[in-house]
């Protein structure tokens, strides 16, 4: 066990010099680090309780989805018997379910075509037996379709899923540093956004769907005659965004969808001067609005935000460049958020805050003295501790316990890990687990020499004797630690990485550092006796 070939030794230290040096960005002011090599910017973030920050905890509108998922399988049924040349009436959303009537004749070939539409529950390799959607004939020509509930959960945890991508490119344009998304049960999200102390504009950026679509303006049909009821079948009212929030007609065909947008970015008119967002779109959007733009000169188009109209410009001449811009009196700020929201897409649903919390950066410096202080004293105690019981090789295992948190930290820069007050006494928990190691390992060699082995036999027999034990006792405490990643969230996760990495860097120095020391100790000095 003490003996260590060169390149044994070798890889031993270089292991150990390379994790640690991955800790040092975090002694560097963010400034300094920003120059280095995009590989060595790695490092520690702290959490949202030592920074100080807001959290916010959003779910998503269940009913939207559900409504959503109806008016899908409305419209898959309208194309499916439109496509099979089946006549139809009666097609639309009564309750939770959908229903068609078609005549008798056609009752079956009706049938055989939505039962198309209905899918295993999970794709194909759905296997609950279970569907997207249930067709009955319910008699006299009538056919109900109707969404399970296990189709809607599935619809939710879609939306949930796509939700949290869109929330993190929105909050990544923010600016902001490692945000914290997760999804919390069925349908709710947890934000937390370390370092910002005002939530008001993360709450109207998260708030808003951001679903943007071009539409055409009813010009058979004032806009006062609509709001008394007068409004043709295929329009619908909306109101502007500006005040006075003046109504406009629009035409419910959407000519471009905000989907085929690929980027959006705030700038200044050339003639007015004022704040503008220009877009661009995709090629399939590009033809769609050249078509739209070719068809409809001199006809005013809405652009439409969340039911909104921001603007209705006249279309003076074709747009086949693919590429324009929205004006509407926009300060600089308003202009900057809607092409964030643009750029990272439409929200599958709406989200409403039913949690939030800021943290004062006070509160946060109050808990990052507290951790530290805890540090110091624990440290402390336990190498005057080690030093007083076991003397020089006390010394040997403060030097290992040293290289052991120096690593710690070192993986969790390399994993841009978040540090939070949990995992700052995972850390203080690993240094007296760090040291147990030690303490078992010097105790069974004191076991050894009275049992009248000499120096060099009884450390060689306390280090491979010893290890069973420090296995067994390291692997029980990271099964542990391993479960409360599992079932925990927020600060118990972090609790948990810390204490299962710390395990682990703990066997490495245990059995590869505190050994290589005594080693080359044992190989220098030769000695007679064991000085603990």
């Amino acid at each position: 066990m003490l003996y260590f070939t060169r390149w044994k030794a070798i890889a031993v230290i270089l292991t150990a010099l390379i994790v640690c040096l991955f800790a040092v960005p975090n002694f560097f002011p963010d400034a300094t680090v920003k120059t280095w090599p995009r590989w060595a910017q790695r490092h520690i973030v702290l959490g949202l309780d030592l920074q100080g920050g807001s959290h916010l905890l959003l779910a998503v509108d269940a009913n939207s989805v559900k409504k959503d998922k109806l008016d899908q399988v409305r419209d898959d049924v309208r194309r499916s018997l439109r496509d099979a040349k089946i006549g139809y009436t009666g097609l639309g959303v009564k309750g939770d379910n959908v229903e068609v009537r078609v005549k008798d004749t056609d009752l079956q070939a009706a049938l055989a075509k939505l039962r198309e539409l209905s899918q295993p529950l999970g794709g194909i390799l759905g296997g609950n037996g279970q569907r997207t959607v249930d067709v009955t004939d319910v008699g006299d020509g009538l056919i109900r379709l109707t969404v399970p509930q296990a189709a809607i959960n599935e619809r939710l945890r879609q939306a949930v899923e796509q939700s949290i991508q869109i929330i993190e490119k929105r909050v990544n344009e923010l600016g902001t540093v490692e945000p914290l998304i997760q999804r919390q049960g069925l349908d709710r999200v947890l934000v937390q956004v370390p370092g910002l102390q005002d939530p008001t504009r993360l709450k109207e950026i998260l708030g808003k769907t951001a679903k943007m679509d071009f539409r055409l303006v009813d010009t058979t049909v004032s806009p006062e005659d609509a709001l008394q009821g007068r409004v043709p079948a295929d329009s619908e009212v909306l109101r502007g965004v500006e005040e006075p929030h003046a109504p406009y007609v629009v035409k419910k065909q959407v000519l471009v969808s905000g989907a085929d947008l690929v980027d959006a970015q705030p700038g200044f008119d050339q003639r007015s001067g004022q704040p503008i967002v220009s877009f661009r779109f995709n090629t399939s959007g590009a033809r769609k609005f050249a078509a739209a733009t070719t068809e409809n000169v001199k006809q005013p188009f809405a652009i439409v935000l969340d039911n909104e109209v921001i603007s209705a410009p006249i279309i003076q001449e074709p747009i086949t460049g693919g590429s324009g811009q929205i004006s509407g009196n926009f300060t600089v700020q308003q202009a900057n958020d809607l092409a964030i929201l643009l750029r990272a897409g439409a929200l599958p649903a709406p989200l409403t805050i039913i949690e939030e919390r800021t943290v004062g950066p006070g509160l946060g410096q109050d808990s990052i003295a507290a951790g530290e202080l805890a540090s110091y004293v624990g440290s402390i105690l336990v190498i005057v501790f080690m030093t007083l019981t076991y003397r020089l090789f006390g010394l040997f295992a403060n030097i290992a316990v040293a290289i052991n948190v120096a690593m710690i930290f070192g993986i969790l820069s390399l994993l841009n890990a978040t540090l939070t007050l949990p995992g700052i006494a995972g850390i203080v928990l690993t240094v007296g687990i760090a040291v147990d190691s030690n303490v078992l390992i010097y105790e069974r060699i004191r076991e050894e020499v009275r049992n009248g082995r000499n120096a060099i036999s009884a450390i060689d027999a306390g280090f491979s004797r010893a290890l069973a034990t420090i296995m067994d006792s390291n692997i029980t405490t990271f099964i542990a630690a391993a479960v409360l990643f599992y079932i925990g969230t927020g600060p118990v996760r972090g609790f948990a990485v810390t204490l299962g990495i710390g395990i682990i860097t703990t066997v490495f120095t245990a059995f590869t550092v505190t050994r290589l020391i005594v080693a080359t100790w044992v190989r220098w000095k030769r000695p007679q006796t064991v000085p603990i």
